[in-house]
């Protein structure tokens, strides 16, 4: 018995075959079946033993949006024009709890998965995938909930109108979530080695999120705080919040220069979070 085998003694030799932009979508496709079980896995199985189950999709936006109606338009007075401030805050919340679900979900990956991951193959990336897909099934729910006080309000005499590019609206979800993707895998990589960043999220998400004006109009932080507008005016994900707002309730307004900056932060920030997922991929499972 030879014991000093070379690698061209083996019959089969498993290794990753992804390269730093690959996003092997053949492998994926071959895999779809795995691909829905883990999106059905995520989608019934996270409230599976809660009392509540599924209504805490409705709560958490519902008591978000009458906590910062009453903090920020009620005792701090920012004004939402003539859309009652409810449907204002639920619109950016519902919009934002997507991209937090996404970014939540995806950033704990190699970590979360390690076991499997060491035992058997298949495409990684299907992992954080399935959680922005599951997630799809969340902020549709949320957004019904949305819609019926839409319905609500505009029986009620609010002066409610939907833009025309309204259309456009699934658009602006998709890169919601791929900027979620990006920067998942970039912080799932990077928790790997420093565990640091797991317990940095949760107060990340929740500084991002006043600077994303999720709670108010982006003109009004130019106007009020002009120092810091440029904190606002930088930040992606305040335009597709602003986008958001004007595209369901016709408030606001759009700048097509912030999504274009928004599109190419986007696309850059998925990129580098894959080129340094597929790089950790190969070798996470020495320091997880």
């Amino acid at each position: 018995m030879n014991n000093n085998n070379s690698p061209n003694d083996w019959l089969f030799e498993i290794t990753p075959k992804n390269k730093f932009f690959s996003l092997n979508l053949k492998e994926v496709w071959q895999y779809r079946d795995l691909l829905f079980l883990f999106v059905k896995r995520d989608v019934i199985t996270v409230y599976k033993q809660t009392v509540l189950g599924p209504l805490w999709y409705l709560i958490q936006p519902l008591f978000t949006s009458v906590t910062f109606t009453i903090i920020f338009n009620n005792v701090a007075g920012i004004d939402t024009g003539k859309v009652p401030p409810f449907l204002f805050n639920l619109a950016g919340i519902t919009v934002w709890n997507y991209f937090t679900t996404c970014l939540t979900g995806t950033s704990d990956t190699f970590k979360a998965n390690a076991a499997i991951f060491g035992k058997v193959y298949f495409p990684r990336i299907i992992t954080p995938l399935s959680v922005v897909i599951s997630n799809l099934v969340k902020f549709g729910i949320q957004f019904l909930i949305f819609v019926g006080f839409y319905i609500f309000y505009y029986f009620q005499g609010a002066d409610l109108s939907l833009n025309g590019l309204v259309l456009l609206f699934p658009i602006l979800i998709i890169i919601m979530g791929i900027l979620g993707l990006g920067l998942g895998m970039l912080i799932s990589a990077m928790v790997t080695k420093y565990r640091d960043f797991s317990h940095l999220i949760g107060f990340g998400i929740q500084l991002l999120m006043y600077l994303s004006a999720v709670m108010y109009p982006m003109e009004l932080i130019k106007d009020k705080l002009p120092s810091y507008g440029w904190l606002v005016e930088y930040n992606p994900l305040a335009y597709i919040i602003e986008t958001a707002r004007f595209m369901l309730l016709n408030v606001g307004g759009i700048s097509v220069l912030g999504l274009v900056y928004t599109l190419v932060v986007t696309i850059t920030v998925f990129f580098i979070g894959l080129l340094v997922f597929n790089k950790t991929e190969k070798s996470f499972i020495d320091t997880v």
